[in-house]
């Protein structure tokens, strides 16, 4: 609720606040991740999802933040390899990720060493929960070769967690989530005023 002041006979009003709507936000989040991963050769699971999901769950809440990461997963299997197990492991997983980051952002900074602590303990985790569900669980793959796969792709992933939550994370943070520019309200107003 906003209060103004002023001399007239409504000295004391209140003004409801609009509704503000991020789904342009998040559009462009999904369009940085999606662009990413298409880049052709590049190497396994180096991607930015788990470095995008951190700014939004500083605005956007537990469900936007477990939105944002389920929801990425779940659109972009199904623009590019179509829908499997996997697509539900990891889409729960990247939302998973989401609301942990909620839970870990509450209360500190959208900071570089933030996005890193977070970051790393979350691809961690991921991996851990991911790499070895899928294979053993769904595929018939014995436990220890899982495991041993795990290992490089975990430290390929961790190496581009690091990379993101340095480079990515807090551009994201300040350029897409904090510009009040980008909110729908504020958008769609500029266009009729410039279609009259």
């Amino acid at each position: 609720m906003k209060l103004t002041f002023s001399t007239g006979s409504d000295a004391l009003r209140s003004e409801p606040r609009p509704k503000r709507r991020g789904w342009l936000k998040f559009i462009i989040g999904w369009g940085v991740v999606f662009l990413f991963r298409l880049i052709p050769f590049r190497l396994p699971n180096v991607e930015p999802m788990l470095a995008t999901v951190m700014p939004f769950s500083k605005r956007y809440g537990m469900f936007g933040s477990f939105l944002f990461g389920f929801l990425g997963i779940v659109l972009y299997d199904a623009i590019t390899s179509g829908w499997g197990i996997w697509t539900l492991v990891t889409a729960l997983g990247y939302g998973g990720l989401g609301i942990g980051s909620y839970f870990f952002f509450k209360s500190r900074d959208a900071s570089v060493k933030n996005f890193l602590k977070f970051g790393i303990v979350g691809t961690i985790a991921y991996d851990a929960v991911t790499g070895l569900t899928i294979g053993p669980l769904f595929m018939n793959q014995p436990f220890i070769i899982a495991l041993a796969g795990q290992i490089p792709f975990t430290l390929l992933h961790l190496a581009g967690t690091v990379v993101f939550s340095v480079c990515l994370s807090p551009a994201i943070y300040r350029w897409v989530i904090r510009s009040e520019m980008l909110e729908i309200p504020v958008i769609i107003p500029s266009w009729r005023k410039t279609s009259s």
